[in-house]
């Protein structure tokens, strides 16, 4: 990475770049990855001095480090009504890196309600002028919203300039699934139907809405995560080999995923809300909004045809996990005597902050019988090397790399599944704080059960 960039953050106030864009940002300077740079937060409303906005987005850890990172930092107060301000600081700040060599990045986190008028002022201003940009989800609230969208982006920027981020993919353990899958000639062969029984994407958490009524209400879990993280988690396991390991292969692969799964079957649906929720603030009284989706899902391909593929995610539930399963077919003849658990093989994927993958097997029991029980192979990967998400999404949309980023083409795909379900939605269930969800998304998951506690 050598060009010198001008990043602006739209939404530098916000949340998301206090726990996750700066402290990226400033570990990746650290570790001598970040090109030369400038950044420009920008918002609505004034946070006070540059001084106090780096004061306000500052690591506990900075120390000296930070305050000479932080001298590149800037916050300047625009709106789609007016960006005059920021294109000039823009232009200051690219005089200052050299000139014409300079590259921006525009991340735009912001309501989808502001999305469209944002990328206007963008245009009108220049300032999408040798820009990549990058989106944050929910791309559109619908297939109608997210065309209207897409074609208001692609009207300003090329498809090879545009950046919509899903931060699940950025993650090691997620890209891991990759090299797990085409590095081993042990697994290739048996990542198919024929001998894989089920597969189940599990995101529970732990947490409720932390303070986002507004963000719940409007939007609702289906929206926040099926059509996305889970979605597209679903694509990376069930993908075909691509022909090179490159943006245009996966992309090309993972379409073809979204469009061989059946249309979502209303009876496999479930929706639920924890008890209490809507005695959180600012939730309506009588809010059906869910904060719990399962469904189960099938791809009507030669891989996968009659694997059912287990969804869920959800608030206030029992842990905090992001868990793939694939579970595989009995042996066709039972040979010893007793039991295990009835437990069959499993393979695990934990994609958290501390990967790890392991096996279910079965082995004999020590003693005279020739008798079976339940061992776990596991093994933990990362390092002090690891990327955080939104560290790694940050230098490949600088870099230009779209690997781990999302296309129009699937965005759309995606909601022409879900919005039959958004338009005649299922009821939804109560659950208890804590619990795994409500009992009708635990019997989904059949005799077998989830792999997590239910």
């Amino acid at each position: 990475m050598t060009s010198p960039h001008v990043l602006v953050l739209f939404g530098a106030s916000g949340d998301l770049a206090k726990r996750k864009l700066f402290p990226g940002l400033f570990r990746l300077h650290r570790a001598g990855l970040l090109p030369e740079v400038r950044i420009i937060g920008t918002g609505r409303h004034s946070p006070g001095s540059d001084e106090e906005f780096r004061s306000s987005v500052a690591p506990e850890d900075g120390g000296e480090e930070w305050a000479e990172f932080a001298s590149g930092i800037r916050f300047v107060v625009s709106s789609a009504d007016d960006g005059d301000d920021l294109a000039a600081a823009v232009a200051e700040a690219e005089k200052d890196l050299g000139g014409d060599d300079v590259r921006r990045l525009l991340y735009l986190s912001v309501p989808p309600s502001a999305m469209e008028p944002m990328i206007a002022m963008l245009d009108s201003t220049g300032l999408a002028e040798r820009a990549h940009l990058v989106l944050e989800k929910p791309f559109g609230s619908d297939l109608a919203s997210a065309k209207a969208l897409n074609a208001a982006v692609l009207g300003t920027f090329g498809e090879d300039d545009v950046f919509r981020i899903d931060h699940f993919l950025g993650k090691e353990a997620v890209q891991n699934i990759l090299a797990l899958r085409f590095a081993n000639g042990l697994m290739e062969p048996i990542w198919n139907a024929q001998h894989v029984a089920y597969v189940q994407i599990d995101v529970p958490e732990e947490i409720g809405i932390e303070g986002r009524a507004s963000f719940m209400e409007s939007t609702g879990t289906f929206r926040d995560m099926i059509s996305t993280h889970l979605f597209q988690l679903l694509g990376f396991v069930a993908l075909e080999p691509p022909v090179v390991l490159d943006a245009d292969a996966l992309h090309e692969e993972k379409a073809k995923v979204f469009r061989a799964i059946r249309p979502l079957d209303p009876e496999r649906v479930v929706f639920g809300q924890y008890a209490g929720y809507r005695d959180e603030e600012g939730v309506d009284d009588d809010s059906d909004v869910e904060t719990f989706v399962a469904i189960e899902a099938h791809i009507d391909n030669w891989r996968w045809k009659g694997v059912p593929f287990l969804l869920r995610t959800g608030k206030s539930m029992g842990a905090t996990r992001r868990t793939i399963t694939l579970g595989f077919r009995e042996p066709p003849l039972a040979m010893f005597a007793g039991e295990t658990d009835g437990a069959p093989n499993e393979l695990v994927l934990e994609l958290t902050d501390e990967p790890r993958i392991s096996l279910d097997i079965r082995t004999k029991t020590p003693g005279p019988e020739l008798a079976l029980e339940a061992h776990t192979l596991s093994l933990r990967f990362g390092g002090e090397d690891s990327l955080e998400a939104y560290e790694k999404l940050l230098l490949d949309a600088m870099a230009g790399d779209h690997t781990l980023f999302t296309s129009t083409r699937e965005v759309e795909r995606l909601w022409e599944l879900c919005d039959p379900v958004l338009a005649d939605p299922p009821p939804v269930h109560r659950y208890e704080q804590g619990s795994w969800g409500p009992q009708e998304a635990l019997d989904l998951a059949g005799e077998r059960g989830w792999r997590l506690p239910g």
